[in-house]
C-alpha cells in the first residue's frame, strides 16, 4: 500500500509513523505536517526526526500553521510536551522539508499516482481541505482518505461534543466531507477501545530498543495525562487509523453522510446527515487483534 500520512507529531503520531515505517505491507510515500499537537514548524522538525530515526528516504512537506477560518489555538503541552515528544528533548534532524507546500505535494503525488495512494490524516485536516481547493481532481485521484478524528456516538475528548482534530478545524472537515472522496472515519467510537499501559511500553523498549525505546521515552507524559482523566492506559488513536488503512475489515462501520458543526457550543461535533455518501464511520473494532498487530510490528522490526 502506498501511504501518505498527514500529521502533527505528537506522541501517538510518532507511534503511527514508526508502525507505518516498519510494517512490510506499507510503502510510506510521504509525510505532510500541520499544526495541532505542536506548531507546524515543530511538527515538521519532529516528522524529519522520525524519518531519520527510521532510516527512511521519505519526503516531508510542511503545511498549514492554523485553521482555515478559526483563530489559532493554544498547543496541548500538558499532553504531548512543549516539543511534541513528551519529556524528550528536541532533536535537530539533518534532513530538510521539500520546498512544496503540503497541499501542493499532496495534489502532485495523487495526480502522478491516480487511484494508488491512501491518505491518512491524523491531525487537523486543514491540509487536505487546501489540497481539495487547489486541485478539483484531488478527491478522485486519491484512492481513499482514512481520517483519525471525530466522534459519532461516543462523547468528545476536548469538549463534551468534539474530538480534538475535528474541533481544531471543523470548516476544513466540512470541505473534505463534501468533496466526494471515499472516506473512512476512525474516531473516538473505536480509538478509545484500545489502550497501552506503561508496562507495554517498557516491554517494547526491552524487545525493540531502537523503536520501542524511543516510544517508551515519549510515553511518560502521555500516560500521566490519561491518569489525570481517570484512565490507566493511553488510547491508540493515530496508529489505529494507519491500521484501518491496511485492515478495514477489522472494523464495524456505518455508511452515512456526515456533517461537522462549525459554530457554537457544539463546535467540531460530527453528526449523521441526510443524503448519499461515500463516507463510512467505524463504530466497533477487533480491539485485541489491532492491539496485537501494533505491538508485534514494533517488536518484530527489532
Amino acid at each position: 500500500m502506498k501511504l501518505l500520512i498527514d500529521t502533527d507529531p505528537g506522541i501517538d503520531d510518532a507511534m503511527a509513523i514508526i508502525f507505518a515505517a516498519r510494517h512490510p505491507g506499507i510503502e510510506l510515500v510521504g509525510l505532510t505536517t500541520v499544526f495541532g499537537n505542536v506548531p507546524v514548524e515543530t511538527a515538521t522538525r519532529n516528522a524529519l526526526a522520525l524519518v531519520e530515526h527510521c532510516d527512511l528516504n521519505v519526503p516531508v512537506a510542511q503545511g498549514a500553521a492554523q485553521p482555515l477560518v478559526l483563530p489559532p489555538f493554544d498547543f496541548p503541552a500538558h499532553i504531548h510536551g512543549a516539543e511534541g515528544f513528551g519529556h524528550l528533548p528536541p532533536t535537530a534532524p539533518t534532513l530538510q522539508a521539500v520546498p512544496e507546500s503540503a497541499a501542493a505535494f499532496m495534489t502532485r503525488l495523487a495526480r502522478e499516482n491516480p487511484g494508488q495512494i491512501t491518505l491518512c490524516p491524523i491531525g487537523p485536516i486543514t491540509n487536505v481541505a487546501e489540497a481539495i481547493r487547489l486541485d478539483p481532481d484531488f478527491a478522485r485521484n486519491i484512492a481513499r482518505i482514512v481520517v483519525m478524528g471525530g466522534a459519532l456516538d461516543a462523547p468528545g475528548n476536548i469538549t463534551p461534543y468534539a474530538e480534538a482534530n475535528t474541533f481544531h478545524d471543523p470548516h476544513a472537515l466540512e470541505i473534505v466531507l463534501n468533496s466526494g472522496a471515499e472516506i473512512l472515519m476512525i474516531g473516538l467510537d473505536v480509538t478509545m477501545q484500545v489502550t497501552l499501559e506503561a508496562k507495554d511500553f517498557r516491554a517494547l523498549a526491552e524487545a525493540a530498543p531502537h523503536d520501542g525505546g524511543l516510544l517508551d521515552g515519549m510515553a511518560g507524559l502521555y500516560l500521566d495525562f490519561y491518569r489525570s482523566v481517570g484512565k490507566e492506559g493511553c488510547a491508540l488513536h493515530d496508529p489505529m487509523a494507519v491500521i484501518a488503512c491496511l485492515h478495514p475489515e477489522w472494523f464495524t462501520v456505518e455508511r452515512t453522510a456526515l456533517a461537522c458543526v462549525t459554530e457554537g457550543e457544539q463546535l467540531g461535533q460530527t453528526l449523521r446527515a441526510a443524503g448519499d455518501s461515500r463516507t463510512e464511520v467505524a463504530l466497533d473494532c477487533r480491539d485485541y487483534t489491532i492491539r496485537s498487530l501494533f505491538l508485534d510490528v514494533i517488536r518484530d522490526a527489532a
